[in-house]
């Protein structure tokens, strides 16, 4: 009596493993993070709201106000949730600006710029 098994084809697998991921509505994108300059504190953000350093915001160059974010620090591994209320950074290389509530819970406040990864659902279509 023959037990064959019948496999998948290793191209088949690959096709669906990269349908899975173009399809995922899960967006990640890495790069350099900062911190707002206590400076800041008070005055208006691009979306109309007052900034505050202790609270759980960020700057994005495009992401839709209200975009939350989960933005893990690459060094430890520490994580936080932000929601995007302003328009930055305006530092060339860096992706994000996170207020100082925010870079505490990262531990990168003594090192003022940080690797991390934001990670955010795509924004849906209008």
């Amino acid at each position: 009596m023959s037990t064959t098994k019948k496999h998948f084809p290793v191209f088949l697998v690959a096709a669906l493993l990269l349908l899975c991921t173009a399809c995922s509505k899960k967006i990640t994108q890495t790069g350099k993070a900062s911190y707002y300059a206590d400076s800041f504190d008070g005055k208006r953000t691009a979306s109309g709201q007052v900034f505050h350093q202790n609270r759980l915001t960020a700057a994005h160059p495009s992401l839709p106000f209200g975009t939350k974010l989960k933005v893990t620090n690459m060094a430890n591994g520490r994580t936080v949730t932000v929601h995007v209320n302003d328009r930055g950074p305006f530092a060339k290389g860096r992706i994000i600006d996170l207020s100082k509530k925010a870079a505490k819970r990262l531990g990168m406040v003594s090192t003022g710029v940080a690797t991390v990864q934001i990670k955010y659902k795509k924004p849906k279509k209008s």
